[in-house]
């Protein structure tokens, strides 16, 4: 299980990230497609670093909400 940001861009396309995973992002025209997508993103991501012999990072993301 891993966290993920989600947020809209200016030209409209979803855009979701998985902080705990360094370069793991996607995107999608709407939220369920953007988050289908980094579904298989962190997949492939933790396949690699599998067949690479290399650790998978462990969830260490928290949020808040900064009042201004």
């Amino acid at each position: 299980m891993r966290q993920v940001i989600l947020y809209r861009d200016e030209d409209g396309y979803w855009i979701v990230e998985c902080p705990s995973l360094k370069g793991c992002l996607s995107q999608g025209k709407t939220k369920e497609e953007a988050l289908t997508n980094i579904k298989e993103a962190i997949s492939g991501y933790i396949s690699a670093l599998e067949e690479d012999g290399l650790p998978i990072p462990e969830e260490n993301f928290e949020t808040f909400l900064v009042v201004v």
